[in-house]
C-alpha cells in the first residue's frame, strides 16, 4: 500500500467519524453535506426503508435529529473496526461496527442496538462522501446481510 493510498484511507475514517458527531450533533446541514446527490441509505424497514437522494436523506434525518425534539448528544454512535478497501482512484468500500448508544439523562438502558455500516464512497471535487450506506443490524432485531462486495 503507498503513502497516498494511506491517506485516502484516512481521508474517508476522517469522513465518517464525522458523520457520528453531526448527527449525534443534531446537524442537519453537515450530516447531509456527507452524501453524493445520488446516495442511498438503505435503513430497513424499521427505519423508513431506503431514502433515496439528498432531498429525501435531508428529510429523513430531519424528522430523527429535529423532528424528534430529541437533545443534543442523547445518542452516541461509536464506530469502530474501520475496514476500507480503494476501489479506483474516486471509490472505496468500508465497513464499520457500529455501536448505538442512548446516553440522555434518565435513560434505563445505554444500549439502542449493535450493527454493522457497510458503505460505498465516492470522491466528489477532491472530497470523500458516503454514496450508498446499509446498516446490517445485529441487535436487538437481527438483519444482517454480510458483505456487500
Amino acid at each position: 500500500m503507498t503513502l497516498e493510498e494511506l491517506l485516502e484511507i484516512e481521508a474517508i475514517k476522517e469522513m465518517r467519524h464525522l458523520y457520528s458527531h453531526y448527527y449525534d450533533g443534531n446537524k442537519l446541514d453537515e450530516l447531509v453535506d456527507l452524501f453524493t446527490d445520488d446516495a442511498i441509505c438503505e435503513y430497513g424497514p424499521n427505519f423508513g426503508g431506503d431514502w433515496i437522494g439528498k432531498d429525501q436523506i435531508r428529510s429523513r434525518y430531519h424528522d430523527f435529529l429535529i423532528g424528534s425534539g430529541r437533545a443534543v448528544h442523547s445518542q452516541m454512535h461509536a464506530i469502530t473496526n474501520p475496514w476500507i478497501r480503494l476501489t479506483g482512484p474516486n471509490e472505496a468500500y468500508g465497513r464499520w461496527y457500529q455501536l448505538n448508544l442512548n446516553v440522555a439523562e434518565g435513560a434505563t438502558n445505554p444500549i439502542n442496538l449493535f450493527g454493522v455500516y457497510d458503505d460505498v464512497y465516492k470522491k466528489v471535487e477532491g472530497r470523500w462522501k458516503i454514496h450508498r450506506t446499509r446498516i446490517d443490524f445485529l441487535w436487538p432485531k437481527r438483519e444482517f446481510y454480510g458483505l456487500r462486495m
